[in-house]
């Protein structure tokens, strides 16, 4: 009898052997995308998923704003086109974020000194920034990030030409900010280097510089010449208010930073999908900023060529009425105060459950995210069907009045090893 190999035929098994991508290795699963797939593939009725950095209502469903429903409303009741944008956007919509980033009595803004460009989401504000500054900055091509930082930082980067290094940021002896490490090494980072600062909510901690604490590093920055980077994913998100979570930006600014900056509205206004964002940049004059864009679109051109339509006008449409703003801040901040209020829940239950360890982190931090360790994170998928990242990263958002109990006690017991 001939054997399966014997019948397969001898030009099919050549052209296996000589396949082009034979040599290819499979790459590892993204921390994140791959919490998703193996929540969906359980069966449990009890699963969580707190991997995605998604807002959740207290149902667990995804969330689509009022405001922003009312947007789209406006914008299908109105005639419009389906023409390319420019290179750089839709210049409402980039003219009103950075109004939103910097403030509408910015010196920058009202001297029409800021290079913008609109991005596809913070990713691509990232991007954009990474690729210019590799091009162009002319002092160092090393970004210098809090480690930790959120996982895609450093191959964004990395993938624009840069050398990654880190500073210190997270103290896990206090589960806070490491603030005196942080100090020290960005003051004995080479002079001009560049360094990431996440605005608000930083991801993954959740632990935030206070203002004053933002002040000191504002003057360290100054003193050793670095570039500051800032990433604000959470604009609004973090604490309710759009002013407070933009505090560092409007700072630096106002200390005479030439600051480069990344928005997302995926988080703020629930446009995950839509792709929404914007980079910028913070130039001496408008004949600067004129050159700073031209070069921009010669950046952008051979990555995506212009970006979305339709999540640009979803966002301008809301930051440039006065009613649908207001709406929109309202119920940024009632997502706001739900996470909020899931923190004081948890803390309680925690607490409630007699759980060993310090857990006033959890309601000191801002944002989403707060953290567990690596064998906790993976007891607690294996045996209690909640889902997280390795790192013991968890959205908030996604715990709610169903499941809260449940996890603050498969917590407890995965810390105390009962699990």
């Amino acid at each position: 009898m001939l054997s399966t190999v014997a019948r397969i035929p001898r030009s099919r098994v050549v052209l296996r052997a000589l396949s082009t991508w034979s040599a290819v290795p499979a790459g590892p699963p993204d921390p994140i995308l791959g919490v998703t797939e193996a929540f969906k593939a359980d069966t449990d009725q009890r699963k969580i998923n707190l991997g995605v950095g998604a807002y959740r209502d207290d149902a667990g469903k995804p969330y689509v704003l009022p405001s922003v429903k009312r947007a789209e409303q406006i914008l299908s009741s109105s005639v419009l086109d389906k023409e390319y944008l420019p290179i750089t956007g839709l210049p409402e919509f980039t003219k009103n974020a950075a109004k939103l980033a910097y403030g509408g009595e910015s010196k920058p803004l009202v001297s029409n000194s800021i290079a913008v460009t609109q991005s596809i989401s913070g990713t691509g504000a990232l991007r954009i920034g990474g690729a210019f500054l590799a091009r162009f900055y002319p002092h160092t091509k090393v970004i210098y990030l809090p480690v930790p930082s959120w996982g895609n930082h450093t191959p964004i980067f990395r993938d624009s030409g840069l050398e990654v290094k880190g500073y210190r940021y997270f103290d896990k002896k206090t589960v806070g900010l490491d603030f005196a490490g942080l100090k020290e090494d960005l003051q004995n980072a080479p002079e001009q280097s560049i360094v990431l600062l996440h605005a608000c909510a930083h991801n993954p901690t959740g632990i935030d510089p206070t203002p004053e604490q933002w002040k000191e590093i504002s003057d360290i920055v100054k003193d050793k010449k670095l570039f500051p980077f800032f990433d604000m994913a959470y604009q609004g998100f973090a604490s309710g208010s759009t002013g407070r979570d933009a505090f560092a930006v409007r700072h630096f600014v106002s200390q005479g930073h030439q600051i480069a900056l990344a928005q997302s509205f995926a988080k703020n206004m629930g446009l995950y999908g839509e792709r929404v964002g914007a980079f910028s940049l913070i130039t001496a004059d408008p004949e600067e900023k004129a050159r700073v864009d031209s070069q921009l679109k010669i950046v952008i051109r051979p990555m995506y060529s212009n970006p979305p339509l339709h999540g640009a006008r979803i966002a301008n449409t809301i930051l440039s009425s006065q009613e649908l703003y207001s709406q929109w801040e309202g119920e940024v901040k009632g997502m706001a105060d739900r996470i909020i209020s899931m923190r004081d829940k948890l803390y309680d239950t925690l607490v409630g459950l007699n759980t060993p360890g310090e857990w006033g982190h959890i309601k000191s931090q801002i944002g989403i995210f707060t953290g567990l360790t690596q064998p906790q994170t993976k007891a607690l998928a294996e045996r209690a069907h909640i889902y997280m990242t390795s790192d013991g990263r968890i959205s908030m958002a996604g715990l709610n009045a169903k499941n809260i109990e449940y996890f603050a006690e498969s917590v407890s017991k995965a810390v105390k090893g009962e699990l």
